[in-house]
């Protein structure tokens, strides 16, 4: 049986075409009675609108900002890629992402970003961030102008943000803790810590999960506390030689976030990779030749490409006022290894 259209509600209605797509898009101008009736003819038909078809008969153009770090970061780069190579494959659709570089270590310049946005020209905000009050209040501000916002990489929890798009970071900090568990499981030891900054919150989430799975599961086995590079390579070098003094019984590496290029080269400096279990997130140029050359044992990823197209996807079914597709816009863990790299 062909689905109903506009032209069977109009007929089951009595009305106009025109009247059918007043009602539709919520337009003034037509009387309570008949906007009932027409509603009454939509329930009766089980009629579908096709959103994204009226918005490409009507022109309408899809306009996103998207805030990512500003900082030096090969994941971020490969993000960037991913949002041209998804927008490229929308363009049909006419939707656009425009790249915004915000701070990440400094809330009130990034807040004085997210107030410089020409919110009379775009239709959604996505956002890479740490939460703070500060961003939290940008965000009110942001919904206040009439703006669906989404959080991506890393979630915002608290604030007004209408949705989230990556991975569950306690499942990944779970992941991690059973991989490098059962790689060091031999025998007790240490393991060594590290995140750019424990003020991100898949950084904590992460470190919550690694922890509840090694106290499980490996209680020989001794977490130590985070230490924060800040992706500096200066302070990378000094904490991790700091860390190689103080605790010789290190067996594993888990590293939390970005800034792995100076993190494995000040590792391999004071000889910690040799014989220790080493984890480490996201897929990118470094982390792929750490899994290549033996550095690393297994690098905890999401599909970039995806992530990018679920973002775009999110903001135009909030720009549209249409339901989620959750199963489509769930970002899976992958598990990388020197065997399986694509």
């Amino acid at each position: 049986m062909a689905r109903p259209t506009v032209h069977d509600v109009a007929s089951e209605a009595g009305v106009s075409l025109a009247t059918v797509d007043r009602v539709l898009n919520e337009r003034p101008g037509v009387r309570a009675k008949t906007v009932a009736r027409v509603q009454k003819a939509i329930a009766a038909l089980g009629y579908v609108r096709d959103t994204y078809a009226a918005n490409l008969a009507r022109q309408r153009d899809y306009r996103f900002a998207f805030l990512l770090p500003e900082a030096p970061s090969q994941f971020v780069d490969t993000l960037k890629e991913g949002l041209a190579a998804a927008c490229a494959a929308q363009a049909a659709e006419r939707i656009s992402a425009q790249i915004y570089s915000v701070p990440l270590d400094d809330p009130h310049r990034l807040v004085r970003e997210m107030e410089r946005l020409d919110t009379a020209t775009l239709d959604g905000v996505a956002i890479m961030t740490t939460e703070t009050p500060q961003v939290r209040d940008a965000i009110t501000r942001l919904k206040a102008a009439g703006l669906p916002v989404v959080s991506i990489v890393a979630d915002l929890p608290s604030s007004e943000r209408d949705y989230f798009v990556g991975i569950d970071s306690v499942s990944a900090g779970r992941t991690a803790g059973f991989l490098l568990g059962r790689f060091v499981q031999d025998g007790p030891g240490d393991i060594l810590v590290l995140t750019p900054s424990m003020q991100a919150r898949d950084s904590i989430e992460r470190r919550l999960g690694f922890d509840a799975v090694i106290s499980r599961d490996f209680p020989q086995l001794r977490v130590l506390p985070t230490l924060e590079t800040h992706a500096e390579p200066e302070r990378t070098r000094m904490v991790v030689a700091r860390a190689a003094v103080t605790y010789p019984a290190i067996t594993g590496i888990y590293s939390m976030g970005a800034g792995n290029a100076p993190l494995l080269d000040a590792l391999q400096a004071n000889d910690l990779l040799a014989g220790r279990g080493v984890i480490m997130h996201e897929l990118t140029p470094t982390t792929r030749e750490a899994l290549l050359d033996g550095r690393a044992d297994a690098v905890i990823a999401q599909n970039i490409g995806h992530l990018a197209r679920s973002a775009l996807r999110v903001l135009r079914a909030k720009c549209d006022n249409i339901p989620v597709y959750e199963a489509q816009e769930r970002i899976r863990i992958d598990i990388l290894t020197r065997e399986n790299l694509f």
